[in-house]
């Protein structure tokens, strides 16, 4: 396709396309005349999770390339792929994601540390050392327990049943995706856009859970 209808389909203007082609971002295409190139499906579906990565996820360019480094040599594991667009894992400057050698605690001070990997062994969940999350878990077992609430790993049991289910419902949004880019890119979409929406059906949720206890009719 020429470039016009690679804008058209990855919904990425032409402008833009240039600048991730001199950028490297976009591998180039084939050239078929002087200052022109075709393009296929592979670069649609690469422009696609770029615009979502840096549209949706947020990151910069710069970011977005090393990203980009290290999807390119994993494709073939879906699941370190997916770890890497959704900032499960770091990725390093080299485009590599970093070695993950031995066994290590989440980041965090005190109890709210030994509470995560508590609640991790209790839900039998496999995760990379050190994830972003269990530090957001951490953080935030201690705000709460500085504040005066008796809060414990015990007390999110419940609400990582939740998650796991919504995790699972999550990952099996993905099989019709066959192709790893469309994956990670339906991936990103999934996690960042619907996390709104599910907060704001929590809060849905005990309005209306608050009116069948407490309401007056």
């Amino acid at each position: 396709m020429r470039i016009s209808e690679l804008s058209r389909r990855s919904g990425v203007s032409i402008p833009t396309i240039k600048y991730y082609l001199r950028d490297g971002l976009l591998p180039a295409g084939r050239p078929t005349a002087a200052n022109q190139a075709e393009y296929d499906e592979e670069h649609v579906r690469r422009l696609r999770l770029i615009r979502s990565l840096i549209g949706v996820r947020g990151l910069s360019v710069s970011a977005t390339r090393d990203v980009l480094a290290a999807v390119d040599e994993q494709q073939g594991d879906v699941h370190l792929l997916l770890g890497l667009v959704l900032g499960a894992l770091p990725v390093e400057r080299s485009g590599r994601p970093p070695r993950r050698d031995g066994a290590a605690e989440p980041d965090g001070a005190g109890a709210a540390a030994g509470d995560v990997a508590a609640l991790t062994a209790e839900m039998g969940w496999r995760t990379s050392p050190n994830p972003p999350a269990a530090q957001v878990v951490a953080e935030t077992l201690e705000t709460m327990r500085a504040l005066g609430m008796d809060y414990d790993w015990r007390s999110l049991v419940p609400y990582a049943e939740l998650a796991d289910r919504a995790a699972r419902l999550d990952l099996d949004q993905l099989r019709d995706a066959g192709d790893p880019l469309q994956q990670a890119e339906r991936a990103v979409l999934l996690t960042v856009l619907l996390e709104p929406a599910l907060l704001a059906l929590r809060r849905l949720a005990q309005e209306h859970h608050s009116a069948l206890r407490f309401g007056n009719g």
